[in-house]
């Protein structure tokens, strides 16, 4: 894992570089400097519409006494966007944009939430990425406890 962040860091900081440079050859460095401010601002406010927009929703299944699971991966799909929206640059920028689009962020959190499933990381009983956990149910705990009744202290 860490081999392939490394070279991730290494990577798109010199994509980005060499995309910017070549933009400003062809439409000069101060334009090129405004479109990557105009990308990162209208981004900004795409991001807090959305956020706002998954935190309602959120907040619906709340009410209803449903658990917002979905709306917990598309918030922290938006943070994602966010970061890349506000690192500068046209290929960040790209992703950040396309996690901001409702369709293709739900098509990422799917991909990714099969992903990590398939690969036994994320257990679909506790509901938690565990690397050291499979998805059988022998690897659980076992550790539950059953009553019938339930009573509160401080209603004797």
């Amino acid at each position: 894992m860490f081999p392939v962040l490394a070279l991730i860091f290494l990577i798109v900081p010199l994509l980005e570089i060499y995309i910017l440079i070549q933009v400003g050859q062809v439409i000069g460095a101060l334009w090129t400097v405004f479109f990557v401010v105009l990308t990162a601002v209208i981004g900004i406010q795409l991001l807090k519409q959305q956020g706002l927009s998954t935190l309602m929703r959120a907040q619906q299944k709340l009410s209803t006494g449903e658990l917002p699971a979905e709306e917990m991966l598309e918030g922290f799909a938006l943070v994602i966007a966010g970061a890349f929206l506000l690192t500068p640059g046209f290929f960040t920028d790209a992703f950040g944009f396309l996690l901001l689009i409702p369709p293709t962020r739900k098509l990422m959190i799917r991909a990714l939430t099969t992903r990590l499933i398939r690969s036994g990381r994320f257990n679909m009983h506790s509901g938690y990425c565990d690397p050291q956990q499979s998805t059988s149910s022998s690897s659980r705990s076992g550790r539950t406890i059953e009553g019938v009744k339930y009573q509160r202290d401080d209603e004797q």
